[in-house]
């Protein structure tokens, strides 16, 4: 809650006036508690789950023309029942565990110091820090991935996860509980190290859930924004971590491909990469009137 009554005691306070985010900001949290505020988080995780991933029920379920050479397993296809389904395991998740999760945690927003008050962050501010949490989330999240993926981890709590070879959008949050407990620590890291402004913590959880979403759209659209963003994975990277399955130990990265690269997780996939490109050129001489012999090639290879 804003220690101001007014936006001319608020404006008193900090030596001028304020910016129309500003006087936005004070008409909607000046009488909301900080705990409300960060409850927020519920109520965009909510949308962001039922929501951002409608466009790609859509184009799954009415394979609209020119959207089907996008599709990265193009031979796995979900009926609108599946996918309802998966939403439905996921919103009994929300309810049960993300929500109450939510409630339960804001000691620790208090702890580390997220602030509610005036003034706002610079853009410059909410950026620097956003592109932290990212990239703390991204490594820690990196190493907890590859322990899942041991036998123990994944048998008895990854495999949840896994059960969808091809994801969808909607399977992006789909996972044991104790999985979702346990990657809730990667995302408080980031803004644990570099604490800002409630609004600047609502972007980030957003935005890495909008992120999980597309990463696992089962899509690779050439026009997503993402494909300019510097070592950023996408859906086709991850969507080979999910077609390999339980016994990969390639493409443990959520956002970013670095850790990857560096500890060489990413072998599986660049095999594959290079075998495609070859078919895919041996293909091209066939047309032009050449020939070639291709042997069986294990694409699952780690």
């Amino acid at each position: 809650m804003l220690p101001y009554q007014t936006i001319s005691e608020a404006a008193s306070a900090l030596g001028r006036n304020l910016t129309l985010a500003e006087t936005m900001w004070f008409n909607y949290s000046a009488s909301k508690s900080d705990y409300v505020l960060y409850c927020h988080n519920i109520l965009f995780l909510f949308f962001i789950f039922s929501v951002v991933p409608l466009p790609l029920v859509f184009i799954e379920v009415l394979r609209w023309a020119g959207f089907d050479r996008y599709k990265i397993q193009p031979k796995v296809r979900l009926s609108l029942h599946d996918m309802l389904n998966c939403y439905k395991d996921v919103m009994w998740m929300f309810f049960s565990v993300v929500g109450p999760l939510q409630l339960i945690s804001y000691p620790s927003i208090q702890l580390i110091g997220i602030r509610t008050g005036l003034p706002l962050p610079s853009g410059w501010e909410m950026i620097s820090q956003l592109v932290v949490y990212f990239l703390v989330e991204d490594y820690t999240n990196y190493w907890i991935h590859r322990f899942l993926h041991n036998k123990w981890g994944y048998d008895k709590i990854h495999r949840v996860h896994h059960e969808y070879t091809a994801p969808i959008g909607f399977a992006a949050p789909y996972a044991h509980w104790a999985e979702i407990l346990i990657l809730g620590i990667p995302s408080f890291l980031g803004p644990a190290m570099a604490p800002g402004h409630m609004i600047t913590f609502w972007s980030w959880i957003a935005l890495r859930q909008i992120e999980a979403i597309e990463t696992h759209s089962g899509y690779d659209f050439p026009w997503t924004p993402t494909k300019y963003i510097p070592f950023y994975g996408g859906a086709e990277y991850h969507d080979y971590h999910h077609y390999v399955g339980g016994q990969s130990q390639s493409n443990f990265a959520s956002v970013f491909t670095y850790c990857d690269y560096i500890y060489g997780t990413d072998k599986g996939y660049r095999y594959q990469k290079k075998i495609l490109k070859k078919l895919k050129e041996d293909t091209n001489g066939v047309q032009n009137g050449g020939s070639y012999n291709v042997s069986t090639v294990d694409l699952k290879s780690d």
